[in-house]
């Protein structure tokens, strides 16, 4: 018998784990850092045979899910390098 997976089970948001942001179902992995692995250059592939924990169709599912809302996530991560970058002034600057 074939198991056939519903696709929109693949991604999960929990307004009380990691603030809410969309992350694939039953990981801690979040959408967020597997399309910044992709706008890296990384394909489906490599980010799955990294990140050895996820299946295909999950590293798939979260680059669907980055193409589908591509605004949400670029603005989460665009605030995610200002607050690296914010962080790094403080810390230089500490010393």
């Amino acid at each position: 018998m074939v198991t056939i997976t519903d696709i929109g089970t693949l991604i999960t948001r929990d307004p009380n784990f990691r603030g809410g942001c969309p992350i694939i179902a039953g990981t801690g992995t979040s959408v967020r850092r597997i399309a910044a692995l992709y706008k890296q250059g990384y394909n489906a592939e490599e980010i799955a045979a990294d990140k050895n924990h996820l299946t295909i169709a999950q590293v798939y599912a979260a680059i669907t899910y980055y193409h589908a809302n591509r605004e949400e996530i670029d603005t989460d991560l665009a605030e995610e390098q200002a607050e690296y970058e914010r962080l790094a002034a403080l810390h230089k600057a500490a010393t």
